[in-house]
């Protein structure tokens, strides 16, 4: 035997020596033993017990549900500006979404500037006919704008549709009262405390009313 065959045949014994060493030794991964399981028991509670169940991730809210609570957060804060110009921007996104109309008819009135108010409006009605608070809203826009017969219908519109609703009546009292129009504004003033007796402006315009009567 030659001296590397010798050499060999040493390398191939301490092969078949570690082999089998650690075949018969316990040091080697054992199927759920040595490796635990990275989701957590909340998670996987639905496989083995009934009562558990999957964790959900929370949904992420839309870009427009984003802009609509930073407007939320301007009125509240009063910036209407701001309320205006988050709803623009939603409007690129959708630009008949409801929500977003309402709200920049809200900043738009807030603003004086009627005219914008009446395009989103009529915009919002064009889409949602039975809407009373777009009806009413319209209704009082047309009247800062001197638009008194279409304010009237608009206005009459909103308490068809909700008959039930106070500000509905006052506001329509409110139009008549500007027109001159006392005995009319009288009585949907009058409607108006019916349907909510806690409307304190209500009771004191029809004070002011039947005083001058």
């Amino acid at each position: 035997m030659t001296l590397f065959q010798l050499i060999l045949l040493v390398a191939a014994g301490t092969i078949f020596y570690l082999f089998f060493k650690q075949l018969f030794s316990s040091n080697y991964p054992k199927r759920g033993v040595d490796f635990d399981a990275n989701i957590s028991k909340e998670q996987i509670g639905g496989l083995m017990q009934p009562e558990r169940t999957f964790s959900r991730p929370a949904a992420p809210r839309s870009r427009i549900d984003e802009l609509i609570a930073m407007a939320d957060v301007a009125a509240e804060q009063g910036d209407w500006l701001e309320v205006k110009k988050a709803m623009q921007s939603a409007q690129i996104l959708d630009e008949h979404h409801a929500d977003v109309l309402r709200r920049l008819a809200t900043s738009l009135m807030h603003m004086h500037d009627y005219g914008e108010a009446k395009t989103v409006y009529e915009s919002i009605l064009a889409t949602h006919p039975e809407d009373d608070l777009a009806e009413a809203s319209l209704a009082n826009a047309l009247h800062k704008l001197g638009e008194e017969d279409a304010a009237i219908v608009h206005h009459q519109r909103a308490i068809e549709l909700d008959a039930d609703y106070a500000p509905h009546c006052y506001n329509y009292a409110n139009t008549l009262y500007d027109l001159g129009r006392h005995d009319e504004a009288l009585e949907y003033y009058a409607k108006a405390l019916a349907i909510d007796p806690e409307m304190d402006e209500a009771s004191k315009m029809i004070q002011e009313l039947r005083r001058d009567h």
